[in-house]
């Protein structure tokens, strides 16, 4: 893709978190996938990384390569016309030049930049760790003259066996991140928890990315409650596996 559409759709995608509060983004896996969903009509994509592995054999939590992840990304970018964001894990390793290099070569306009690497047995980055990563990230993509979203995600209340306990933690990192030129944030395992979702978004100043599944959750809801942004993570996958299942079913043996 065309340095000058790269830079549109990134521009597009900037444009589209200021006019809809939240923006819904549907969690793609493939070139199907992503056209069914802008054929919906939704005006921008993200790419999952658990939903991505499973359509290619792989394992999760970077079981497959940066150049892997990038050549499976490209004709899911091809086959649409919307902006579309990556989520990028831990970063693969990679340095966030060469992470915003390789993402905007395959035309992705936006990314996921988590703090469990996985590559390192799971370690949870510190605080500032993450934060200057996703500073570099920023930097990266502004020394490359295109204005990548980057959403900045902690995975500290995934990890935490009481997600109340915490939320001052959580709200420490996420005002990193934001300060850190991160444009949005993302907490994860916090979706059905109004309270927790309630603190975090009156935290921040930047949009607050919830996952949701596309049938059990209500858009209404997260709009009350102040989320920025939305993305399915894998349920959306999950949510078709449950009605292909059901659909075959009469037809097994």
């Amino acid at each position: 893709m065309d340095f000058r559409t790269t830079v549109e759709r990134a521009q597009r995608l900037k444009q589209l978190h200021a006019d809809h509060r939240p923006l819904v983004l549907p969690t793609v896996w493939d070139a199907w996938s992503a056209r069914t969903a802008a054929k919906a009509g939704f005006p921008a994509l993200t790419v999952g990384s658990h939903p991505l592995a499973d359509s290619r054999g792989a394992a999760d939590q970077e079981g497959q390569t940066f150049e892997e992840v990038i050549a499976a990304v490209r004709p899911i970018v091809a086959a649409v016309d919307v902006p579309v964001s990556v989520d990028l894990e831990s970063g693969y390793g990679q340095t966030p030049a060469d992470l915003v290099a390789g993402l905007t070569e395959a035309g992705g306009v936006g990314l996921n930049i988590e703090d469990t690497v996985h590559s390192e047995g799971g370690r949870l980055r510190s605080t500032k760790e993450h934060a200057d990563y996703v500073a570099g990230v920023r930097a990266a993509a502004d020394d490359a003259g295109i204005p990548v979203w980057v959403n900045g995600r902690t995975d500290l209340f995934l990890h935490a066996a009481d997600a109340s306990a915490v939320l001052d933690e959580a709200i420490e990192r996420l005002r990193a991140l934001e300060q850190a030129g991160a444009d949005s944030v993302y907490p994860v395992k916090i979706q059905d928890d109004d309270e927790l979702l309630a603190a975090v978004t009156a935290a921040v100043g930047v949009p607050v990315n919830s996952t949701a599944h596309p049938v059990k959750h209500d858009l209404e809801r997260f709009r009350r409650l102040g989320v920025g942004r939305i993305t399915y993570g894998p349920l959306l996958q999950l949510a078709l596996t449950d009605a292909m299942t059901d659909m075959l079913g009469p037809w097994a043996p």
